[in-house]
């Protein structure tokens, strides 16, 4: 499937089609980027058409020279023989966000089928039902995703958090973390028994470091210390509250940088502009003067 091939995607779904029709594909690895060879049939050409997939009707002795091509030990390529229609699984929460849903996205526009599941069917033990199992963004470590930076204060990072916490405490654990753990094992388990596992994003570092560090304490504040440190103007107000002395300034969001130039003159300049979530202090800017504050509060939103 090199440039010439006008779908790629539907291509995959093609040689899935293929297979739940019981016939055997040979998948020439690196040929022409990689692709797919099977039996001529009408019905698998008019399917081609329908979907929109290049094709094209080899010769039995052209075939075989392709294959001795492949052959070749000097060459990077190979051929993997494929014989069975995979059963999958996409491991993915019911409230997804849109970024979350690239696997199922790419799986359902090539037309290939695939079952939804996630910590209530792993842990009712239905991974053994499948052959391949796909993770996108889950952190199995517990930390609620990569997300927190930009969007804990979303209505739906909130709802999410809560139906971790819910889950992890329908299921008898005290905590996510230790919800996420289970699962790692459980898909540990499921490798090991022959299933095929494709992560992606923080799924990879994230499934592997749950069970690295199996058994390893965390010694340091708790997890809501953590969290209201990471937010300036949370911090500030703990601070505040807690009789710390602080810097006088602004305790809240400003929307655009004309109200930014109001706040700064009923404080008084020079004024230091900041980003309320944390970028080791390269968002800070001081400001002079009214036009210096627009120019640092659009720098500091970047």
């Amino acid at each position: 499937m090199d440039e010439n091939q006008s779908n790629h995607l539907k291509a995959y779904g093609i040689a899935f089609w293929v297979l739940q029709g019981g016939s055997e594909i040979d998948w020439l690895l690196n040929y022409k980027g990689g692709s797919f060879s099977f039996s001529y049939v009408k019905e698998i050409e008019n399917e081609c058409i329908i979907r929109g997939v290049k094709y094209e009707v080899t010769p039995e002795a052209k075939y075989n020279r392709i294959l001795s091509e492949i052959a070749n030990p000097e060459v990077n390529m190979d051929l993997m023989k494929l014989e069975k229609v995979p059963k999958i699984a996409v491991y993915s929460p019911k409230g997804k966000q849109p970024w979350d849903d690239a696997v199922t996205l790419v799986l359902s526009y090539a037309e290939i089928p695939y079952d939804l599941i996630y910590d209530d069917e792993v842990l009712a033990n239905k991974l053994p039902e499948y052959d391949w199992l796909h993770l996108h963004h889950e952190d199995f470590t517990g930390q609620y995703g990569k997300f927190y930076r930009m969007y804990h204060k979303q209505k739906w990072y909130k709802d999410q958090v809560a139906g971790f916490e819910a889950s992890a405490k329908r299921h008898g654990f005290e905590k996510v973390s230790q919800l996420k753990l289970a699962i790692a094992h459980r898909i540990r388990d499921f490798v090991a028994g022959g299933g095929f596992l494709f992560a992606m994003c923080s799924a990879t570092d994230s499934y592997d470091i749950a069970l690295a560090a199996e058994g390893v304490a965390f010694i340091g504040p708790p997890q809501g210390a953590i969290e209201s440190m990471g937010d300036k103007i949370t911090s500030k107000k703990i601070a505040q509250d807690a009789g710390v002395s602080i810097v006088p300034g602004y305790m809240g969001l400003i929307e655009d940088s004309e109200e930014a130039v109001r706040i700064s003159q009923d404080i008084g300049y020079p004024v230091m502009i900041k980003a309320s979530a944390g970028g080791g202090g390269k968002g800070m800017r001081i400001a002079w003067s009214d036009d210096e504050v627009r120019e640092g509060f659009q720098s500091s939103k970047n």
